[in-house]
């Protein structure tokens, strides 16, 4: 049976927002609407990363997350900024993955709101749909060239730190310090008689994930000596917030960013690596006694992995597709023991957003990976441009793996935005840079170019293929 506080209207019935989080909250507003584009990002990160979900403010029987609030002031700064001055344009415009996240929101709340039928569903849905899609259209806004991105990963690093830190304590008190603002347990889970270290996270796995899926980025950052401190504190603290996190599915995470650097120096051929991945798994299966992604639980790194949980929701969703293509399913707790726990991200997607919902964000996906390849063959011989948008690749495999135990929302949404975000810019960058490099001859060079040769420059410029 599904549990009485996942029911629509639920939650909490007044604010609880602590004096501390009301003061830090309130000049995270007046620094987003009134500093400089560039500087926005550190105080709406801040405030994203560091403030429990549960503080939230209660306004006619409506929550408003802190989360929600900066989200609102970042939207007001967009807003006022793009009337203003042309600062609020995104430089390369709204692109094809900007498309793809608008009607993944979209189709997430139209679909949605259909399966229940009832205001609260839409309400709840509409905060959803706030999250999503604002988070990450604040999140083009502010990161629009190479240096927002270089400013966005310090001021990530200097959250992985203090989460490390914080993460740490857990461990030794038995406390976590952000369970004293409220809404977030004071006492971390202990399971097999070890800490999961939650810190400002909604959930231990959620926080775990946030620095293994960062690692591929800081990665990248450590490769800029101007930048090295920034990116060993980042690398330090996420590596910090894996361990203490006790869980699966970030050291699966943190594994597949470190085989994604492995696999750099065969950038070139990675499309026979991927079909020989699709032929093996075919394989697997055929010859498997149970289904081939019955392998998700015989995953178990931490001897206390829900592997098993894992391997059945994503079995009972295959098994039941008739009852979820079109609009979803609001009934699959009754699958099974524990059903109602989606704690898979495409098994979520599906299952609240149907068939072309999970089309659109598996799109979004195959998108991005699309744009930075042809970003990379643009740059090919560039090597610090090439490495890059390879760790941007791998940052996105990294989470990938990592949602195969863990639903994207709220926190996690938004790292995912900023990630879509700096994949944006850096394509963006690239085609551009590959385009300048191609010389175009006028005609007095034209002119003493052999006879023979010149038509088949002047083809090749006139070409637009």
């Amino acid at each position: 049976m599904e549990p009485e506080n996942l029911r629509f209207g639920g939650g909490a019935t007044s604010t609880l927002l602590h004096p501390f989080v009301a003061v830090e909250m309130a000049i995270a507003i007046i620094l987003i609407l009134y500093i400089r584009r560039k500087s926005v990002i550190a105080p709406f990160l801040w405030m994203m990363f560091t403030v429990p979900l549960g503080q939230v403010v209660v306004l006619g029987g409506v929550h408003f997350t802190v989360l929600r609030v900066i989200i609102l002031a970042g939207l007001a700064r967009w807003v006022a900024s793009s009337r203003s001055q042309s600062a609020g344009r995104l430089e390369d415009g709204f692109n094809s993955v900007d498309w793809l996240v608008t009607l993944w929101a979209i189709s997430d709340l139209v679909i949605n709101s259909v399966q229940y039928m009832e205001t609260q569903a839409l309400i709840k849905n509409l905060g959803g749909f706030l999250d999503l899609l604002g988070g990450y259209l604040i999140l083009r806004f502010l990161i629009q060239d190479r240096d927002d991105v270089r400013r966005t990963l310090k001021v990530f690093a200097v959250i992985t730190m203090v989460m490390g830190c914080c993460m740490i304590g857990e461990q030794i008190t038995g406390q976590n310090i952000f369970g004293l603002l409220g809404g977030i347990p004071l006492i971390p889970q202990v399971r097999d008689g070890h800490v999961r270290s939650q810190g400002a996270f909604a959930v231990y796995i959620e926080a775990g994930l946030f620095g293994a899926n960062l690692l591929p980025l800081f990665v990248w950052l450590w490769s800029d000596r101007k930048f090295r401190a920034a990116a060993g504190l980042g690398i330090l603290g996420g590596t910090i917030m894996v361990i203490t996190s006790r869980s699966s599915t970030p050291v699966l995470a943190y594994a597949a960013a470190i085989l994604g650097f492995c696999l750099w120096r065969f950038r070139s051929q990675m499309r026979v690596f991927r079909q020989g991945l699709v032929f093996v798994l075919v394989m697997l299966h055929l010859v498997m006694k149970a289904p081939v992604w019955a392998l998700i639980a015989r995953i178990d790194l931490t001897g206390s992995s829900a592997g098993d949980h894992r391997y059945h929701l994503v079995d009972s969703t295959i098994r039941h597709f008739s009852d979820w293509w079109l609009l979803g399913n609001k009934d699959y707790a009754s699958w099974g023991f524990g059903m109602w726990d989606l704690s898979d991200q495409y098994v979520a997607v599906a299952l609240t957003g149907g068939l072309l919902t999970l089309v659109i964000f598996i799109w979004i996906l195959s998108r991005s990976f699309s744009l930075l390849g042809k970003a990379r063959k643009h740059v090919a011989g560039d090597q610090r441009e090439e490495w890059f948008l390879w760790c941007l690749g791998v940052a996105l495999f990294a989470n990938m793996v990592g949602w195969f135990g863990l639903a994207c929302w709220a926190q996690a949404a938004v790292a995912l935005s900023a990630l879509l975000a700096m994949i944006s810019v850096a394509t963006f960058e690239a085609m551009r840079s590959g385009e300048a490099k191609v010389e175009i001859l006028d005609s007095s060079e034209l002119d003493s170019i052999p006879d023979e040769v010149g038509p088949f420059l002047e083809i090749g410029q006139n070409d637009s293929y």
